[in-house]
Parts: structure tokens; sequence; C-alpha cells
């Protein structure tokens, strides 16, 4: 319901080169973006693009290439709705269009994370799956101040599981090692990677450190 009220933007990523909105018939060339950890995010308003370019786009699903040759990436309508949702849910937390974008990016594949490693397919984000992790995460006490600081030092919580990563690590936090209430709090705060761990190499290491138990 809310993602059919928000405005739908054509969400374009690029790393280092000129990116373009490509059709059958014609090259439309980008007009603004923003930077993020080297890479440009542009946002396109749907309104804007098809009155602009109305002649041989579709309204159904854009095309968004760069002529760097790892990014080729295909927008339709509601995915890019999807996204204008998710950043509703995060706007609660005053970050900057930019900051947002940045934090979902990390979140699901679209920028780079050495948290995620090689495993992270690209995703659009949800806003169930999103809301639902920053309603979690209230649950356990944390106030809205508490998830701006969380979210910045650890945008990656967003694309972790819920059921298998961040309840279940709640769980071991409390069952085997009594962290629970103010002091799970503060641990979250310092270290929020933890709600991420699922492997356990015992001191035996299995390169993936980033979500590895022997790291807390």
């Amino acid at each position: 319901m809310l993602a059919k009220s928000l405005p739908s933007p054509v969400l374009i990523f690029d790393c280092g080169s000129p990116l373009h909105l490509v059709s059958a018939d014609q090259v439309a060339p980008f007009p603004f973006s923003l930077a993020i950890n080297g890479c440009s995010l542009g946002v396109i308003p749907l309104k804007l693009t098809r009155k602009s370019w109305d002649n041989g786009l579709s309204s159904k699903r854009w095309q968004l290439r760069s002529t760097a040759p790892a990014l080729d990436i295909t927008l339709s309508n509601e995915d890019a709705e999807k996204w204008a949702a998710c950043r509703e849910a995060l706007s609660v937390f005053n970050f900057s269009i930019e900051e947002q974008d940045k934090i979902l990016g990390k979140a699901f594949g679209q920028i780079r994370s050495p948290y995620w490693g090689e495993e992270r397919k690209v995703e659009v984000p949800n806003y169930e799956t999103v809301n639902a992790i920053l309603e979690y995460l209230r649950g356990l006490g944390l106030s809205d101040d508490d998830l701006s600081k969380l979210l910045k030092k650890f945008p990656e919580v967003l694309g972790c599981s819920l059921e298998n990563e961040l309840k279940n690590n709640v769980q071991v936090l409390e069952k085997q090692w009594g962290i629970t209430g103010k002091p799970l709090r503060n641990l979250l705060l310092r270290n929020p990677k933890v709600l991420g761990y699922n492997v356990d190499c015992k001191g035996d290491c299995i390169a993936q450190c980033t979500r590895c138990w022997a790291r807390f």
C-alpha cells in the first residue's frame, strides 16, 4: 500500500564511467547522479523520464547499462517503487537520500561490501522485509536513535535473514551467554555484526571471518 503511494524513480548504478538509459532506438544520457563509495547512484523520477523521453521507451521496464563491463541492471516500475518504499522505511532515522541508498545498496548487493564476500546476490529490497527487521530490533529495546547508529555501523543487517540469523543469534546470546535486556542492547550497538554471524570455525579458519562466531 505504501509503495503505491510513493514516487517511482528509476535507480541507476555506475562505477567510474558514464551511465546511460537505453532503449531499442535511442540512448539518453543520465542527467544527474550522486557518489557512493566510488560508485554513482542516479535517480530519475519516472514522470520526468516519461515526459522527456516518451518516444520509444517502455513505461513497463527500464534497462540500465553502464559502459563498465561488470554492471547491467534492469529495473521494472514495480522494483523502483519497492526501492522508494524502503527509503520511506528509513526516513524516520533522518538519513539523507544518499545515506538511505548507501544502506540499501550495501544490504542488498548493489554496492559491494566486504562483509558479504562473494556470496551476496543482487536483490531489490522489499519494504516488508526491511520493516520486519527494524521492528524486531525495536522489540529488543533499541530506540530509533540506536537504530540509526546501528545502521550506519552495519547497514548489511537489513540484508540478513530475520529468522535464520537475527533471531537465532539473539537466542544464542541469551541462552548461551546470558546476555539480555540492556547488556544485549549495549552489545548490539558495540558489535552489531553479531546479528549476522552464521558460521563457527572453532579456530579452524574457513575464510568466512566477517560472519564467524570466532570473532565474538
